[in-house]
């Protein structure tokens, strides 16, 4: 039975030319000369010999092998496609063949899998190619159609002053950067954008790394702090069809903040005092022309950038940055709460490289007078090729526009180099446009200056907290002192403790939208601000009904004379009522960080009134170039004895009250608080038990007594410092 396919025929040499390549063409006719010449004189006398030969060519027939011949040279192929000189021999005497048939058979044969394999690797980059095409296509048509939420035009995004192929370029790298975000998703998370939960019961915060536990539903952290303000109400995870848009947001604001950090004059301009550096917001236009659009109406530009060398590895302030509850523990004077919405990309496995986190944040002024602003954005972390690392933040209002948004960041955050015996450095860049009409005018001076939300601020908090941690964990404490806590766990319990009591006050007398607490009417003055709240089932509070009063006042005495009055015990009955007058004795402290002001004190009030005599006060003073606070709290005997032996902080209750120091914006603050000049804005809160069954009503002769205790308070104060500086 004869087969019909031609590759299993013996193909005439001159025929070959058509389905071989060059190089297996000259070896055919190099072999087939050697073939010639080796012919035996029984196959030369199968024509006309010599003069008998019919010079016009004979057609050569062509010889198609048996399905058993086939077989066996199928076979052979699949264990050896190359057969030598002497394998094509023994082949060709089994199957009865010519040598050169079963070598035409196999050349025919390499060529024939060569062709499929290439035919098969076009298929698959053409399916490749087509996948790739449309992906083109739906983001063109994403962009396309994609409106500015302001003007209600076409975006601005990818529009750029460059020429073409330089725009070309800057999105082929920008592409790349995508895509590696994309990959590093995949392979550690399981596919490039991850849709995780949202996350609608935040998780307690995290204790900043001292070892002693945490401390439950703390207000500022993690977006617990009694109720939800109306942007976390409003704001969802991100849809799918966003994420891709998100993504290459996240990267074009990596770009510029790692510019913003960098580049000088033209672009940032010194100031009239020379000590900030101001931006020229029609040059950053020009190098900048994409971004999230422009700014919207009736909003101000607030830049500014700042440098510092801070005590903390590198490694551990990028974990400190990317994990929410971290973070706003570490800024809790800033930071009145946060929540990740989804986390699209974990970084590569051991690191947050590559970390993009969709989130929400309230950013705060310790003062009932100054709007927070609350802000929707992405958080993209990544390594540089030069070992820097760098944290960007920036809004994704143009996702979810709302018409209440009074604040959007535009590409704002730090880079971070690493330096020896474990600091960093850090360069903050902080740019937002923001709605400041809600500003009280007390406050207008020192919002405008850029003091109050600015890059100055975020330095100087990442500063003196880095040292209160490198304070918690130090081991070399002198035993000489007389009031030094020695003992290694009863500081960090003691530490701890304190971090709660802060972090309790700056939620609490601020402006923040997410209180449940409700002002009350009858004050019978304006400019103090009255909340109550009932609690419930808190380890860290007291049960009952909690009266909070807060109040902000300008004061014509330089912060750090102020600050000083207020820290230090043996003035403090001149403002304390609480303490009926007696003499206020320091018995134990620990100090974290390089000014003398900033420590942890443990007070105990030598009163005459019997009922107060296990009364003791659990202080913390702290102070840098932006701000500095007075917050106390009093503390049960007992309680404070097994805290200061290693035991657990958080069943401690507190109820923490007292001052806030923010210079009022229209001194030098070169030299920090020392050697800052003009006034001083002050913020005076009190929480007060009212009382211990958290069902009674409150009567409005409690009100009246928190009121008149809080004004009391504020006429001593200013009467102690006029004093003074008379």
């Amino acid at each position: 039975m004869f087969q019909p396919n031609m590759m299993e025929g013996q193909l005439h040499r001159l025929d070959m030319t058509q389905n071989t390549p060059e190089g297996d063409m000259a070896r055919i006719r190099d072999d087939e000369f050697d073939s010639t010449n080796t012919k035996s004189g029984s196959e030369n006398q199968d024509g006309a010999s010599g003069d008998d030969q019919d010079p016009r060519p004979k057609k050569k027939r062509y010889h198609r092998h048996t399905q058993h011949q086939i077989q066996e040279m199928e076979a052979f192929f699949k264990e050896c496609p190359h057969p030598d000189d002497k394998q094509r021999k023994e082949l060709s005497r089994e199957l009865g063949l010519e040598p050169l048939q079963v070598k035409f058979w196999f050349q025919n044969k390499r060529t024939q899998m060569k062709t499929q394999h290439e035919r098969h690797e076009n298929t698959q980059l053409r399916n490749e190619n087509e996948k790739l095409r449309a992906d083109n296509m739906r983001y063109r048509e994403a962009l396309s159609n994609a409106s500015c939420p302001n003007c209600g035009g076409p975006t601005a995004i990818g529009e750029m002053s460059f020429d073409e192929h330089h725009l070309r370029l800057e999105n082929a790298r920008l592409r790349e950067e995508i895509d590696r975000i994309s990959a590093i998703a995949a392979k550690y998370v399981g596919k490039p954008v991850v849709n995780y939960p949202l996350i609608s019961a935040p998780m307690p915060p995290r204790p900043l790394d001292l070892g002693v536990g945490n401390f439950g539903g703390q207000p500022g952290i993690g977006g617990e702090i009694y109720g939800a303000g109306d942007l976390l109400r409003s704001i969802t995870a991100p849809t799918e069809a966003d994420k891709p848009m998100i993504i290459e947001l996240a990267v074009a604001a990596m770009e510029e903040l790692v510019r913003m950090a960098q580049m000088d004059e033209p672009l940032w301009m010194g100031s009239l005092d020379g000590t900030n550096a101001v931006l020229d917001e029609d040059e950053y236009v020009r190098i900048f022309p994409r971004g999230i659009g422009p700014k919207p109406t009736g909003f101000k530009c607030e830049a500014s950038r700042e440098s510092a060398v801070v005590i903390m590895n590198h490694i551990n302030l990028v974990e400190y940055l990317m994990d929410v509850n971290q973070w706003s523990t570490l800024f809790s004077g800033i930071v009145s709460r946060a929540l990740t919405l989804e986390v699209l990309s974990t970084g590569v496995a051991g690191n947050y490289n590559g970390a993009l986190q969709v989130m929400t944040a309230e950013f705060q002024l310790p003062t009932p007078l100054v709007p927070t602003r609350e802000s929707y954005f992405v958080r993209y972390c990544k390594q540089h090729a030069d070992g820097t690392w760098a944290v960007v933040d920036v809004s994704l209002d143009n996702l979810r526009p709302s018409p209440g948004a009074r604040c959007r960041r535009r590409p704002s955050g730090c880079l971070i180099q690493e330096m020896l015996n474990g600091y960093s450095k850090v360069t903050w860049v902080e740019h937002v446009e923001v709605d400041d009409r809600g500003v009280h005018n007390l406050y207008k001076q020192l919002v405008s200056s850029g003091h109050a939300f600015g890059a100055k601020r975020w330095v100087a908090t990442l500063d003196r907290q880095c040292e209160r941690l490198a304070s918690a964990m130090a081991t070399n404490i002198p035993a000489g002192d007389v009031g030094v806590i020695t003992n290694q766990e009863g500081r960090k319990s003691m530490m701890k403790l304190a971090e709660r009591m802060v972090i309790s006050f700056c939620a609490g007398v601020s402006a923040s939208t997410a209180h449940t607490w409700t002002t009350l009417s009858g004050t019978g003055a304006d400019d103090v601000r009255v909340m109550t709240r009932k609690s419930v089932d808190d380890p860290g509070r007291p049960p009952g009904i909690v009266l909070s009063a807060a109040t902000s006042f300008w004061l014509p005495v330089p912060p750090k004379r102020v600050f000083d009055f207020l820290r230090d015990e043996s003035t403090r009955n001149e403002w304390d009522i609480l303490s009926n007058g007696g003499v206020v004795q320091e018995m134990a402290h620990i100090a974290n960080g390089r000014d003398t002001g900033n420590c942890v004190s443990l007070l105990r009030v030598n009163s005459a009134n019997s009922s107060q005599s296990n009364m003791l006060i659990l202080q913390e003073s702290c102070a840098d170039q932006t701000a500095s606070f007075v917050i106390y709290a009093p503390v049960d005997i007992v309680a404070m004895n097994v805290v200061l032996n290693g035991g657990d902080p958080d069943y401690v209750a507190l109820l923490p009250s007292g001052f806030a120091v923010l210079p009022d914006g229209t001194g030098a603050h070169v030299g920090g608080m020392e050697e800052a000049a003009g006034g001083s804005l002050l913020t005076v809160a009190f929480q007060i038990l009212v009382d211990s069954v958290p069902t009674a009503k409150l009567s409005l002769g409690s009100v009246a007594t928190v009121n008149n205790l809080i004004a009391c308070t504020v006429e001593r104060i200013k009467a102690s410092l006029s004093c003074e500086s008379a």
